[in-house]
């Protein structure tokens, strides 16, 4: 299978990294975390205690029905969480951007990306082109393949 995505982080900002470090940190250890009472389970039907033992210790079944209202209120916000995510994305997705109406030349679109004119028109008339790019995210050359 070809890579049509574009995977270069380094033209990411350094907060945009990190960032994105924190939230997979943090969704990995919300994950671990609800899984716990399945690996409980499993580990119960293997017939290893120790987990109900020390479920035991820390109050038993009462405990268990608390941590049982957490999760499901954890789960309730999170289900909140991404309906609200969604939403937003759906509201913002909607408007209209005042850039996006204003009309753009073959010679604007050259100058702006650095490239030939002839091979930016050429590039429609293809129906496969590769663009190739530097370490700085510049376009350095393109290559056809296949024609429309």
């Amino acid at each position: 299978m070809k890579q049509y995505i574009i995977n270069v982080p380094q033209l990411q900002s350094l907060s945009k990294r990190l960032s994105s470090f924190a939230v997979t940190v943090i969704c990995l250890v919300m994950w671990i975390y609800l899984l716990y009472p399945i690996i409980t389970v499993i580990n119960w039907l293997r017939g290893d205690f120790t987990v109900i033992n020390e479920m035991r210790w820390f109050g038993g079944y009462k405990s268990l029905l608390d941590l049982l209202e957490i999760y499901v209120g954890t789960l309730i916000v999170l289900g909140i969480v991404w309906i609200a995510w969604i939403l937003l994305r759906k509201l913002r997705r909607q408007r209209i951007l005042p850039a996006a109406k204003k009309k753009v030349t073959d010679d604007e679109m050259a100058t702006f990306y650095q490239v030939e004119k002839e091979k930016l028109v050429q590039s429609r008339e293809q129906q496969n082109v590769t663009v190739f790019f530097d370490e700085h995210g510049q376009i350095v050359n393109f290559t056809f393949s296949g024609e429309s």
